[in-house]
């Protein structure tokens, strides 16, 4: 059940300016980059994340915090493609760069602390993740406050990890505040908001509460096709999550026709990437 959206709220949330800063090809690199990237098209998106990591290079030098901010961006597309020994020495190359010239409670610090975060969480380096998430956490509510979206973001990742570790119980309640904030924040029909109903559902479903759990999955499903189209991958993965509750409640017919309309999509867009 995958939730990366977590992560690229973080990238697309604080990176447009960062490009703006630079020159033409540079802003031109970044822009494809996350057109692709939000289409799902990874192999595609690749080519410009490593243009953006050179311009950087270029424009602004090594050890600059833009070259860490694209070459956590470059490491975040390798770890959505499962690629994590590519992605890992990005990811802790760009966390020492922006510590070192940002300080250690920097908003992007506390981004490469959360994407090397989910980088051990992908790997089930538990423990070490949850101390980047908690860091993470602590550095967002001071410096945006309790109530920004950012903080719904990180609640959402230490629940993620507590869910997977089967902490069911310790998991619903970030959940809970992460689903508040942002639909306080973002309004009803977010594309985050579909994540956030999503991962309630997820963690209702590991403990037995179908009832509560099928109403979230609908509502994020229908708010992802308004926004976010009906082809896109993350409506592929809603679909299938909502697939795996029904076919625990034995509704097998229609669990299988869930799961052939997340099939299509994941074949069209392998399709596109080839």
């Amino acid at each position: 059940m995958v939730r990366w959206l977590s992560i690229i709220f973080f990238l697309v949330a604080l990176w447009p300016g960062l490009a703006l800063a630079g020159s033409a090809a540079l802003t031109e690199a970044y822009n494809q980059y996350t057109a692709l990237y939000q289409q799902g098209r990874y192999e595609q998106a690749e080519r410009f994340a490593h243009e953006a990591v050179a311009l950087s290079r270029k424009e602004f030098g090594p050890e600059h915090p833009h070259t860490g901010a694209f070459l956590n961006n470059l490491a975040f597309l390798y770890q959505a493609q499962g690629r994590y020994a590519e992605a890992e020495p990005l990811l802790q190359r760009s966390l020492a760069i922006r510590e070192k010239a940002l300080g250690p409670e920097h908003l992007d610090v506390a981004i490469s602390r959360n994407n090397l975060a989910a980088l051990y969480r992908a790997q089930g380096r538990y423990a070490i993740a949850e101390r980047l998430y908690r860091r993470a956490l602590a550095i967002l509510e001071k410096v945006l406050g309790p109530a920004h979206p950012a903080v719904a973001t990180g609640l959402s990742n230490l629940a993620e990890l507590y869910r997977v570790q089967g902490r069911y119980v310790e998991a619903e309640p970030p959940f809970r505040q992460s689903l508040a904030i942002l639909e306080k924040a973002l309004g009803p029909d977010h594309p985050l908001v579909a994540l956030g109903l999503n991962n309630l559902a997820t963690v209702y479903q590991d403990l037995g509460r179908y009832d509560e759990a099928e109403p979230l999955y609908k509502r994020s499903l229908a708010i992802k096709d308004r926004t976010l189209g009906p082809e896109h991958p993350h409506v592929a993965n809603g679909l299938g999550n909502y697939a795996a509750l029904l076919r625990a409640t034995g509704r097998t017919a229609e669990a299988d026709k869930m799961e052939a309309r997340a099939k299509a999509i994941r074949d069209k867009r392998a399709k596109e990437n080839k």
